[in-house]
């Protein structure tokens, strides 16, 4: 359909600078005039609509972004956060818009804090390549549910989900079974574990009421492997569980629990049955609760010798959103910390290259 060419206004559009000088690429852009579709103004190829900045600019206000707090990018280019803000978010949310999720099968569950207190976010990655491929508010079911829709909107289906890797959460084990009708669930030997360390923990913490002077500054040791100590620590370990201590009789059980993971799949559940049927009988109420706990979740934790997937790269991957929390200096909004978990740890295509 014939259009016809206005005059239109001069634009400024805020570029990279010069040396010490800021600069700016001034043009005059034309409008038309659409029968159809009234009056529009041209798209130029080096600015994206409706920005006030090149593409070039933004192309490294995205690339700061990955390296540096979003405040101390907005400070460096002399412009307010929530203008820096506005361009992550248009091109991680395109980005993601983009996204192909029909060849995921495998993915890891974890959770991870936004701000002290009960402010959470739960992560969904990519067991396969590692990425972070869905971020949510919250930690309930209904985070699964909403991991259900978004790969449906993604080009995969619930279906195709083969494997889930999370902690013993009730409430990620109703939404993986509710909305991942074909998923295995393996619990996340390393959340396992967590649990064991926290049972250690509390028999530690309960005796040191009667011998303060003698477990005084000992933490470290009972949660560590003693390959993992120093000469001077293991030999302090090593008069500890000479001494007729509980924290010594709970430190053996998690010893023998390592064990465990060494083990060939045949051997695996054998041994973990005698492993509970003792750890019942070692009258250490946290390690009692720990035994009932492995017994109430056991194909989920038996699981893990067939399917060898573990949240360590989730973890992996966790270092980053951290990192990106330790940034999170001026976020905000749960919606700020989301975008900057898919732009450090999404391996999102932004396409800042091209204008939009």
């Amino acid at each position: 359909m014939r259009a016809h060419r206005l005059r239109g206004p001069r634009r400024e559009r805020e570029d990279l600078d010069f040396f010490q000088h800021e600069a700016y690429l001034s043009a005059r852009v034309p409008r038309v005039l659409c029968p159809e579709h009234g009056v529009r103004q041209v798209r130029v190829p080096w600015a994206r609509q409706g920005s006030g900045f090149t593409l070039l600019f933004e192309a490294l206000v995205m690339a700061l972004c990955k390296e540096m707090p979003v405040r101390a990018v907005a400070s460096l280019i002399a412009e307010h956060d929530t203008r820096v803000w506005r361009v992550v978010h248009h091109y991680v949310e395109a980005a993601r818009a983009a996204q192909d999720l029909s060849g995921v099968r495998r993915v890891g569950l974890d959770e991870t804090s936004f701000r002290r207190g009960q402010d959470y976010v739960s992560v969904f990655a990519d067991l396969d390549r590692p990425r972070a491929i869905f971020a949510t508010p919250g930690r309930d079911q209904s985070v699964v549910k909403r991991f259900a829709e978004d790969l449906e909107a993604h080009g995969g289906t619930a279906e195709q989900i083969t494997e889930v890797c999370q902690d013993m959460s009730e409430a990620f084990l109703a939404g993986s079974l509710g909305h991942l009708p074909a998923a295995e669930i393996t619990f996340d030997r390393y959340h396992v574990r967590a649990q064991l360390s926290k049972a250690l923990d509390e028999v530690r913490r309960a005796e040191r009421k009667e011998h303060a002077e003698t477990l005084k500054g000992s933490r470290y040791l009972w949660l560590r492997r003693p390959e993992s100590l120093s000469e001077a620590q293991r030999g302090r370990l090593a008069a500890l569980m000479a001494l007729p201590l509980r924290t010594a009789r709970a430190y053996r059980w998690a010893l023998r629990f390592d064990q465990l993971y060494e083990l060939a799949p045949e051997e695996a559940e054998p041994y973990l049955r005698r492993f509970c049927r003792g750890a019942v009988r070692s009258r250490l109420g946290p390690i009692v609760r720990f035994a009932h706990m492995v017994e109430d979740n056991w194909p989920g934790i038996l699981r893990w010798f067939h399917s060898k997937v573990s949240n360590g790269l989730l973890e992996g991957l966790n270092s980053l959103v951290q990192a990106a929390k330790r940034r999170a200096r001026g976020y905000r909004s749960t919606r700020n910390y989301i975008a900057m978990i898919y732009l450090v740890a999404g391996k999102l295509d932004l396409g800042v290259t091209h204008a939009k």
